[in-house]
């Protein structure tokens, strides 16, 4: 309510009560106003009252919440389920308009509203956590590989007659179609394995350069999260060498923002050469539903550019739930989660190298990559060829989730290249291996679980293996 109609209200209830209750009302508003004027995520969490009397003040200014409205359009945020519109706060518009995913609406002054105060809002976080000197960045609602597709089209118009994208090798399928989807050819680039650890070939890159010609190179497109054995790319080198060779940088940095370790190396890959833009994940780095990524950049007429590539109007969705949830944990609750995250990184890599050490296996060592973790299945292999992926299946059924099982020799073909040894990032790594990573959100208990889970998968197969060896000697 506002002030006349608190003192309309003190004609009926007692003003010392009806005071009481608008000094309330005005601590919510108190916390409003603060993220108006600043724009920056809250350094301590709101709660479900205050983010649920945001988002109804947000919606009201929408055109399809206006008491008498009369809609005769084609687009008039009409809602056939009192379900559906209950789970969008009635934010029903969406952001952008047609020609621009950042423009704002008239018909949705508090969608629009929301679009760019989330926009701030990640921005924010996107220094805290480590880019301190990121200059823009935008919600945009698809998942990392579209939104990396998104700047390669981007890139087109700035660079007409480039062909080719320069691409250190990781085996993730999104990553590899999306430069395919753009219209462009990757150029694959296999790591050099230095100890346990697959890493970019700085030379080949430049080879590759050399070879191709600066012009005709649309970028390079590198990566810092990813899957063990390999570590995040070199991205100062690769920075430097874009810049003395005017080649545009694209970084995927999908599940990054969660380690510090990543966001520096962007950090210093834009301090020391180029990084035009970096592309990361919602749900990975802010546990909220698939569906969104946030594209950023150091030079903000870049970023916009993007943003405009962006056909029509989109879904406020994955905006809605990125705010939400930083609104809740507030920058404090989420360096919070961060430092769990990383505390529990080291928890996993101590349970995970005890165990393998009673397995005869080992746990590879992978010093660079912050968040995933690798152990060597090569006596497992060793004993029965299909083990190792006999042990993956064994995982999900008893509920262990996101562990990977990398058996050696695997193929895969996309987009007419074929990989050989997919999924290990490399055409011929030394051991079949399982991965593991530590993610924001992980608990102790998870990693506990899954310990105690894969120990038990293990000595199974183990036990079955030793049973058909001794009947396999009986029959000789």
């Amino acid at each position: 309510m506002n002030s006349e109609n608190f003192l309309l209200s003190e004609k009926i209830v007692s003003p010392s009560y009806i005071r009481q209750g608008s000094q309330a009302r005005r601590s919510h508003e108190q916390l409003i106003r603060h993220l108006l004027e600043q724009g920056k995520c809250p350094e301590e969490g709101w709660s479900e009252s205050t983010i649920e009397l945001f988002l109804n003040e947000l919606a009201v200014m929408d055109s399809n919440n206006f008491l008498g409205n009369c809609g005769v359009g084609e687009r008039e945020g009409r809602v056939a389920s009192s379900l559906v519109a209950r789970r969008h706060y009635r934010l029903i518009h969406g952001i952008g308009r047609s020609g621009d995913i950042a423009a704002i609406q008239p018909k949705a002054a508090g969608s629009s509203l929301l679009n760019k105060l989330t926009n701030s809002v990640v921005l924010d976080i996107l220094r805290l956590t480590g880019v301190r000197s990121v200059a823009s960045c935008f919600v945009v609602p698809m998942a990392t590989g579209m939104s990396l597709t998104l700047c390669f089209l981007t890139l087109r118009h700035r660079r007409p007659n480039a062909r080719y994208i320069i691409w250190p090798r990781i085996d993730q399928k999104s990553c590899f179609k999306s430069m395919i989807t753009a219209g462009f050819e990757p150029v694959v680039v296999e790591n050099v394995l230095e100890g346990d650890e697959l890493r970019t070939d700085l030379e080949a890159v430049e080879r590759k350069i050399e070879e191709l010609g600066a012009e005709n190179i649309l970028c390079v497109h590198s990566t810092t999260s990813c899957f063990a054995p390999r570590v995040p790319d070199r991205l100062e080198e690769l920075s430097t060498m874009c810049a003395k060779n005017n080649i545009p940088h694209i970084v995927n940095n999908a599940y990054g923002v969660q380690s510090s370790k990543c966001m520096h190396l962007i950090q210093q890959g834009a301090r020391v050469g180029r990084i035009d833009a970096f592309v990361q994940s919602l749900d990975k780095n802010f546990m909220v539903p698939v569906g969104g990524a946030i594209i950023a950049g150091f030079d903000e007429v870049f970023v916009q550019e993007i943003s405009k590539m962006y056909p029509g109007r989109a879904s406020a969705s994955p905006s809605l739930d990125v705010l939400i949830t930083l609104l809740t944990l507030g920058a404090s609750g989420y360096k919070k989660c961060l430092s769990e995250r990383k505390d529990i990184y080291s928890f996993l890599s101590q349970e995970l190298k005890s165990l393998a050490s009673s397995h005869g296996e080992r746990l590879l060592h992978t010093p660079h990559n912050p968040i995933s973790l690798a152990m060597s299945l090569g006596g497992l292999q060793a004993g029965n060829d299909k083990a190792v992926t006999q042990l993956g299946s064994m995982l999900f059924t008893r509920q262990v989730s996101g562990a990977r099982v990398i058996p050696l020799g695997k193929e895969q073909t996309i987009g007419g290249h074929t990989f050989r040894g997919f999924m290990s990032h490399s055409d011929s790594y030394p051991c079949p291996y399982l991965n593991a990573a530590s993610a924001v959100g992980i608990t102790r208990e998870d990693v506990s679980a899954c310990i105690k889970r894969l120990d038990k998968c293990m000595r199974t197969l183990k036990k079955e293996a030793n049973i058909a060896g001794s009947l396999s000697l009986q029959t000789f």
